[in-house]
């Protein structure tokens, strides 16, 4: 990469990422940092590669857009932000450990069902105990805690 920085093409393909996507990102208010070149073109660094990264993780960890938006805006105000951006990211990390933890439960279950399976085909009958009879019982998921009201824009 050169000093100048990379163009969105070459940005889409080191990240594997489409332009649409790209724009995608910048359109929702979740890329920080873009420069814009004499000729009025978008200019990014290494920085977004890392950044797409990031975003991309923590959808896939059930962030709402709203949630990056304000990570993104409080990247935006630098380091006077440090403290939120982390609490941000604690909250997320504690909403995520319980989604893992409910989606191995889950697992469980299906696992019990494959071995119930498994041993009604070895046998040719059925099992006596069913799966979800072996398993210790599901404790309650917990509620969610309030998000805070989201300032209008």
């Amino acid at each position: 990469m050169s000093d100048a920085g990379l163009r969105i093409g070459e940005l889409a393909a080191r990240s594997n990422r489409s332009v649409h996507a790209i724009r995608w990102y910048e359109s929702q208010g979740l890329m920080p940092g873009i420069a814009r070149d004499a000729g009025g073109r978008r200019v990014y660094h290494a920085m977004h590669l890392g950044w797409l990264d990031l975003m991309d993780r923590l959808r896939r960890t059930g962030m709402s857009i709203a949630e990056m938006r304000e990570y993104t805006a409080l990247v935006r105000q630098g380091r006077g932000s440090l403290r939120q951006r982390k609490e941000l990211l604690q909250a997320h990390r504690v909403r995520a450990q319980d989604t893992i933890a409910q989606w191995l439960q889950a697992l469980e279950l299906i696992d019990g069902k494959i071995a119930f399976y498994d041993e009604w085909l070895a046998t040719g009958q059925a099992p006596a105990l069913l799966p979800h009879q072996s398993l210790p019982e599901a404790p309650p998921v917990a509620p969610r805690a309030p998000r805070k009201p989201r300032k209008s824009r």
